[in-house]
């Protein structure tokens, strides 16, 4: 998905700081708290790409041409190989990935449950916004990371393509038929509250996770630095509203 720049200067800025953002894998692990959130950070990503995978993998059997359903056929491999990415990271640092996984599965498959698409457009809305939230929020906690994670968990945040594609598409869509942008734009008003909850939940039932956001292991991201964080993911998703033709 895209990366907002204000995503991507608070990971620079905060990996230049000394601490944990300054460590390799093997210094940072040797915290066993700090090892708990990263299994739990890396399971909740695995589990989210390979339900991307298989999310991008049944929305193209909604594709109007066969061009748009060997397109999402593309995007939905590269997430398969972000997957595995993430699975070989687990099994080398001796964690069983279904295991780091599980915990995930059950609020991942109500969110993706509760926000089904009904046709080919909402599921580029809810792949565009939707994802890139959750990327969003990803980036914000990469930056409290070691190198090592920080390197992996931003190359699996990458664009697989979606990005440009939803835009395309979408705008498309609108230009023909007006009246399509107010239903859209109602719809990615509820992928907004449903993702920001959603994430909210993973890490509340977290407890390593929920530390690494407000302290004890990161480099002094507290309570109010959560907030100014959301405020940044609000305004990430405002933009690409802006892009899409859809008013916020």
């Amino acid at each position: 998905m895209e990366t907002p720049d204000n995503a991507e200067n608070a990971a620079e800025t905060t990996a230049a700081h000394t601490g944990i953002a300054a460590q390799d894998w093997s210094r940072a692990a040797a915290d066993p708290q700090y090892r708990a959130a990263v299994v739990d950070l890396l399971g909740a990503l695995a589990y989210g790409e390979l339900a991307a995978f298989e999310r991008l993998a049944e929305d193209a059997k909604l594709a109007p041409t066969l061009d748009d359903k060997a397109e999402l056929a593309k995007m939905a491999a590269a997430e398969f190989q972000h997957f595995q990415r993430l699975r070989d990271r687990l099994t080398a640092i001796d964690v069983n990935p279904t295991g780091a996984m599980q915990p995930f599965a059950a609020a991942l498959d109500e969110f993706h449950r509760q926000t089904a698409p009904s046709d080919w457009l909402e599921g580029l809305v809810k792949a565009y916004v939707g994802d890139s939230i959750a990327s969003d929020f990803y980036r914000e906690v990469a930056a409290r990371l070691d190198s090592d994670t920080r390197a992996l968990v931003l190359t699996v945040l990458d664009d697989t393509g979606h990005a440009s594609f939803a835009v395309e598409k979408v705008r498309a869509a609108i230009e023909a038929e007006p009246r399509v942008g107010g239903r859209l734009a109602l719809w990615a008003r509820r992928l907004m509250g449903e993702a920001l909850s959603q994430a909210q939940r993973v890490v509340a039932d977290r407890d390593a996770l929920s530390t690494m956001l407000v302290g004890g292991v990161a480099d002094g991201f507290d309570l109010a630095e959560v907030g100014k964080m959301f405020s940044r993911i609000t305004e990430a998703h405002t933009k690409r509203m802006a892009a899409l033709g859809l008013a916020a």
